[in-house]
């Protein structure tokens, strides 16, 4: 039951704890620059040993728990006896690289190595360290010595607040105020049992066996039971990652959804990966109990609304499963209620991600709508504007893309020629409105603030109903989060360096809506799509700047403005914009995948009906 980072760790076993411990017989080394040192001398007061790079020898503590798979194997070991200093930790992990350690949870030990600072990922993605002992040797010194008792994290052991304030730069050097900050917290626990009791489940089971707590169970907590993200200054730092040493065979790791409770008690040594920061390896493991909440279902639009919606469909393409393409249509035909309009994000071209130069989508749209059909659905009609290859990121060779599918028994689609690739899109008078220069059309798909990212997609529509009605729908998905450092990071707060092109993606968005206005003040624009970014964010302000956006989500209580789960945060990534003249608008975030260990997407589809 490899984890993601026992797989990515890098060996390093000293030739003399090889040697013993392919002899089966441990015994330590006497190196002494450090003789006599206790796991609190070695972990001190700050995130950085003061001890780091040097040896130590015969430190004495109790073995809590063994890593006995994957490439970075070892044991966690905690002195039974803390000294009074609230900051120090108790224990510290005992790396063996791919060698499985001979020592069994219950031995009182000494240990003897080199005090380190491993960084998951490398010191340059920012997050902090882990210390460790390596190169190490060890003797047995009682077989079965009570555990020391675990660290209750609950409401009144974790502080509100979650990080202190270095101005962006590195805490590391900073003392340990664990009775102020989460995350001050955790590292003065670094090592050390610690348990959680009957926690609320706030990120559903992943593929890698794992799932997120919250330690604080009325903590901004949404509607449907997970823990809300809706500010910068509140990262909600109850959350913990939980993943297991207990062999599946033993007990197979809780496949549990956002909403459902981890009864009983999960407890183990606090752990920390690149994969979320700090994470209790559970040597005893909770139940998963209860259920989530029911899958939702929209209404159906009326006779004289308009129903636009977005979804991520999540690299789609014709080697995609079947069963993914019938589960979102599925999810289109009836927990949608069949949308007029679709604004699809990350189409991939119809190879997928070989790499082998194709950029059309037509077996991916057609494959989908065929699926729609199938369920039930209309007969979609689709416009995309295939891009350039290897030019708009996401998974290589797939060329993302963004998409229009429409029902033409009930809209029609404006098409306009010119749209291709490279050429923008303008504003252009049409008898006294507002129209397009292509439709489908790209947005300044030239402009640096585009380069690999998708470009937004443009097009007119019309409901069959009302021919004079006119609206603009444009699909966007900007650029992702990656590079940008940690919630977790040891720089605080953390940089956020993918948030400057998404702001410029805004601004020209923005520009676009502003120039269709200024021909016509009562255009009407619905701007939807994976933005990548929150309703606080940035990239969002820019966006509505002007008053000439509206963003919906801030309209929804604050318990229901979420429609992605990340490291246990319900958060908005996705959103859907319009302008004044759209004000009888009615909103929804269907929840169906992201609260969900079964996804057919890690995104929730967003549905918009409106009165054109």
């Amino acid at each position: 039951m490899p984890s993601r980072r026992s797989l990515r760790r890098p060996a390093a076993v000293g030739a003399v704890a090889a040697a013993a411990l392919a002899g089966g017989l441990i015994t330590a080394t006497q190196s002494a620059t450090a003789a006599g040192t206790r796991i609190h001398d070695i972990q001190g007061s700050t995130r950085i040993s003061p001890l780091a790079g040097k040896q130590v020898s015969d430190v004495p503590g109790t073995v809590t728990a063994v890593r006995s798979f994957g490439s970075a194997r070892g044991f966690w070991v905690q002195d039974p006896h803390p000294d009074s200093d609230d900051a120090t930790s108790e224990a510290v992990f005992v790396f063996t690289g791919k060698e499985t350690p001979k020592v069994d949870v219950g031995n009182a030990v000494t240990v003897s190595g080199t005090v380190s600072e491993y960084y998951p990922g490398g010191k340059d993605a920012g997050l902090q360290s882990v210390t460790e002992i390596t190169d190490a040797t060890w003797k047995v010194a009682d077989a079965k010595a009570p555990l020391p008792a675990a660290f209750k994290l609950n409401p009144a052991s974790v502080p509100g607040r979650y990080a202190p304030d270095g101005g962006g730069r590195s805490i590391e050097s900073l003392k340990l105020r664990p009775a102020s900050y989460a995350l001050d917290r955790y590292e003065s626990l670094e090592g050390m049992r610690v348990s959680v009791t009957d926690s609320p489940v706030v990120g559903a089971t992943s593929k890698y066996h794992d799932l997120w707590v919250t330690a604080e169970p009325g903590h901004h907590r949404t509607a449907r039971g997970g823990t809300y993200y809706g500010s910068y200054a509140d990262p909600n730092g109850g959350r913990v990652k939980v993943q297991s040493l207990i062999p599946f065979s033993q007990q197979p790791f809780p496949v549990a959804d956002v909403g459902e409770r981890l009864t009983g008690t999960t407890a183990g040594p606090l752990d920390y990966d690149n994969f979320g920061g700090y994470t209790l390896q559970a040597t005893e493991l909770g139940k998963a109990t209860g259920h989530g909440p029911a899958q939702e279902t929209t209404r159906k639009q009326q006779a004289g609304q308009l129903a636009v919606a977005t979804y991520n469909v999540e690299n789609l393409s014709p080697a995609t499963p079947q069963a993914k393409f019938d589960r979102l249509a599925k999810a289109l035909v009836h927990n949608l209620s069949a949308p007029d309009v679709v604004a699809l994000e990350e189409v991939q071209d119809d190879s997928g991600p070989t790499d082998d130069g194709t950029v059309t989508a037509g077996a991916t749209l057609k494959k989908l709508t065929d699926a729609i059909k199938a369920a039930g659905g209309p007969a979609y009609e689709w416009r995309q504007i295939d891009p350039q290859n290897d030019q708009d990121g996401g998974q290589p060779g797939g060329n993302i893309r963004t998409a229009f599918l429409f029902n033409p028994e009930r809209v029609t689609f404006t098409d306009v020629k010119g749209g291709d690739a490279t050429t923008p899109v303008k504003v252009v008078d049409d008898h006294g409105k507002a129209g397009l220069s292509a439709s489908p059309g790209r947005i300044a798909p030239t402009d640096q603030a585009w380069k690999t990212s998708r470009k937004p997609l443009v097009g007119e529509f019309a409901l069959r109903s009302r021919s004079d009605s006119r609206v603009f729908v444009i699909a966007n998905h900007f650029n992702s989060k990656g590079g940008d450092q940690g919630l977790d990071s040891r720089f605080q707060p953390p940089a956020r360096s993918s948030e400057t092109q998404r702001t410029a993606q805004a601004k020209l968005v923005n520009t676009f809506v502003k120039d269709l206005l200024a021909k016509d003040p009562k255009a009407e624009v619905v701007v939807a799509g994976d933005l990548n970014d929150y309703q606080f964010s940035p990239a969002l302000k820019n966006l509505t700047a002007g008053g000439v956006l509206t963003d919906l989500v801030d309209r929804l209580p604050k318990a229901e403005r979420y429609g992605y789960v990340y490291q246990g945060n319900s958060q908005v990534l996705d959103h859907i914009l319009t302008t004044r003249a759209l004000t009888r608008a009615d909103y929804d975030i269907v929840h169906l995948n992201a609260e969900y260990a079964d996804q057919a997407s890690d995104h929730d589809p967003q549905v918009l009906r409106i009165r054109p």
